[in-house]
């Protein structure tokens, strides 16, 4: 058993946030600073980008420092930013993944209305569930690898804000799996402390967010129409990631989650080798997915922007803010 998250939490209650340092906790101030050692470059910067979101946070993962933030500690609604502290539980437990799992009406959404290509009644195997989760953020399948934890859907949401506290993302509530109840909120400071962890220890969801596309392969599939009979066909069920960077040839991306309700607006989280930067992107609350790609193409050109030398000496600028 993995038991990274379980180790984290019970580090965290017999010793205390402070054990924490150096393993995810993104705190700025702590990482050395590698100017400190010789005197800085005279380099010119670019200014920084507009953006649309409404909390920004781009973190440099090498350095420790944030390069661009904005309202990056406003609490807001995560939507299915939720699905990455999801995936992290169900695979941290360790459970079987070609174990089948039967989609009941307990997964269905009460909450939007919104649907699934998943019906009720069909089964999948919890390895394409946690798929389906990730990179078709697919509600019913978070909400059946949710309901499925040892102990149940109570003990795995307790176990998420356990994990949050021991991550020290001191601003984040989480209060069911899905991401569709705006009481999931957080902040982008702490949902860059998420993707760091995730990405350092969960090479499976790396794989997976990352992946542009998903096939079920050939599934059984009723078509259902107005005064019609229903008709029972059997051909191909594929996904597209919902972040349609992961199929763009000049992107680079090791971890990727996407988010959208109308209470939280267009939500994106990934990590990114850019211009040799290895950083975190963190956009919560764009008004839409192009708008929400947008401020990531931005981002990046901002940072192709500043050239290689800075990148190659790792020094750094203090946070822009926009």
């Amino acid at each position: 058993m993995k038991a990274l998250v379980s180790g984290l939490i019970l580090l965290c209650i017999h010793t205390g946030a402070a054990a924490l340092d150096g393993q995810a906790s993104l705190r700025w101030s702590d990482r050395p600073d590698p100017q400190s050692a010789s005197e800085p470059l005279a380099v010119t910067y670019a200014p920084p980008p507009e953006l649309n979101a409404q909390s920004v946070l781009v973190f440099d993962r090498l350095s420790g420092q944030p390069l661009l933030a904005k309202n990056a500690t406003l609490q807001t609604p995560i939507a299915s930013i939720t699905k990455l502290m999801t995936a992290m539980l169900v695979v941290d437990a360790d459970q079987p993944l070609d174990e089948r799992i039967t989609i009941t009406s307990a997964d269905r959404d009460t909450l939007k209305g919104t649907g699934s290509r998943l019906a009720i009644g069909s089964s999948y195997t919890r390895g394409q569930l946690l798929h389906l989760a990730l990179i078709a953020s697919d509600n019913r399948a978070a909400h059946a690898l949710g309901r499925t934890y040892p102990g149940g859907i109570e003990r795995f949401v307790s176990t998420m804000n356990r994990t949050a506290r021991a991550l020290e993302m001191h601003d984040t509530v989480y209060v069911e799996p899905t991401g569709l109840s705006s009481g999931n909120r957080s902040t982008a400071q702490d949902l860059a402390k998420l993707v760091d962890f995730a990405y350092q220890n969960f090479p499976e969801i790396r794989n997976i967010s990352t992946t542009g596309h998903y096939t079920l392969g050939t599934q059984r599939v009723v078509v259902k129409k107005k005064r019609k009979k229903a008709r029972v066909l059997y051909r191909p069920v594929a996904f597209n990631n919902t972040n349609r960077l992961t199929r763009m040839d000049d992107w680079v991306i090791g971890l990727s989650k996407t988010g959208f309700t109308n209470e939280a607006g267009h939500c994106l989280v990934m990590q990114a080798q850019i211009a040799e930067r290895d950083v975190i992107i963190v956009l919560l609350d764009a008004t839409g997915t192009n708008r929400r790609a947008g401020d990531a193409a931005r981002i990046k050109d901002w940072l192709e922007s500043m050239g290689t030398s800075r990148s190659a000496d790792n020094r750094h600028t203090a946070a822009s803010r926009t």
